[in-house]
């Protein structure tokens, strides 16, 4: 424990001009005496500290005594900074880790891009969660991913429905979707890669047991096709309709974007310019309130149900025009 708090105490002086042994203490989380006590012993190992006496007085580093990361300059090193996401780090239990990373590359950048942190954070933050929705942390988050670090084999319990399910699963990634944590994993058994929602996870049990990691893994890859094919399977009802040139351009912003993006894949326009598409939507409920923002330009050709919806809408519409006029 000392051991880390003296080289803590080193890195902290390398990163800054001086500091205050109040300064020190905050930081280290310990008495004022300890400090005094600590740089006297990195003074007897050979660090060179100095203690600056008086009011305005402090501990700092002499004779150079820093290792710098010469190669970067100012734009790679605030990319650093920005490579970490606070809230997820600290939902993993890995806010200490990261800390003290960010500390060792402070610590070692030259003394103008001392302030890169400061810089990158002034210019960016994520906030990964949708609006109105605070999702809470899932409670055995850090279990899984200790374990995704160690490459351990885990016994997960899952809810599917109104059942537990038990799998041995060899945890290979999280991925943090809008506010949600999802584990891909690779089912022991089958040696099949599924994803799993954590705060499904009803018990992890991590043993001593590691698996060898398939380094042809690609978890961005991985999961971007899981996400269309998740996106794909929700999408069961088609929808014929036929749309403007207006009608084609609003299309992706008025519809699930795979389901514009398939459907206009194979859109042509006719004599009249307009085109006929097929919508793969969840439900005719939803293609509803959803075609309602194309407004007249798009006709629903089928389902028949959803059409005459379409004709009944537009008839109360023209009624409250033609008595607002009179």
């Amino acid at each position: 424990m000392r051991a880390a708090r003296l080289i803590k105490m080193v890195l902290l002086l390398q990163s800054r001009p001086s500091m205050t042994a109040a300064e020190l203490a905050r930081e280290l989380e310990v008495s004022e005496r300890t400090v005094t006590r600590d740089a006297q012993a990195l003074s007897e190992a050979g660090v060179p500290v100095y203690a600056d006496r008086g009011r305005a007085g402090g501990y700092r580093l002499i004779g150079g005594y820093r290792t710098r990361l010469t190669g970067l300059h100012r734009g790679e090193a605030e990319a650093l900074f920005l490579s970490g996401v606070p809230g997820a780090l600290r939902e993993m239990g890995l806010e200490d880790a990261a800390s003290a990373a960010r500390l060792k590359v402070s610590a070692a950048l030259l003394p103008s891009l001392q302030d890169a942190s400061r810089t990158a954070a002034q210019r960016f933050h994520l906030d990964a969660p949708n609006w109105f929705r605070e999702p809470p942390t899932p409670a055995l988050l850090p279990a899984v991913a200790d374990a995704v670090w160690d490459d351990r084999v885990v016994t997960a319990r899952y809810r599917r429905g109104d059942t537990e399910v038990e799998r041995r699963l060899e945890p290979y990634g999280l991925v943090l979707k809008a506010g949600v944590w999802y584990l891909c994993a690779r089912v022991a058994d089958t040696g099949s890669f599924r994803t799993y929602r954590i705060d499904r996870f009803t018990a992890v049990d991590a043993g001593e047991e590691r698996f060898t990691r398939d380094e042809a893994f690609d978890l961005p890859g991985f999961w971007d096709d899981q996400a269309l094919r998740f996106a794909r399977s929700l999408l069961r009802t088609e929808v014929a309709v036929r749309l403007s040139p207006e009608g084609v351009r609003r299309l992706p912003h008025a519809m699930d974007p795979v389901s514009a993006r398939d459907a206009l894949e194979t859109a042509r326009p006719d004599a009249t310019g307009w085109s006929r598409v097929t919508l793969r939507v969840e439900s005719e409920e939803v293609a509803h309130t959803q075609l309602t923002a194309l407004g007249p330009e798009a006709e629903v050709l089928s389902p028949a149900t959803l059409r005459r919806r379409f004709a009944q809408d537009a008839r109360r519409q023209a009624a409250l025009y033609r008595a607002g006029a009179e």
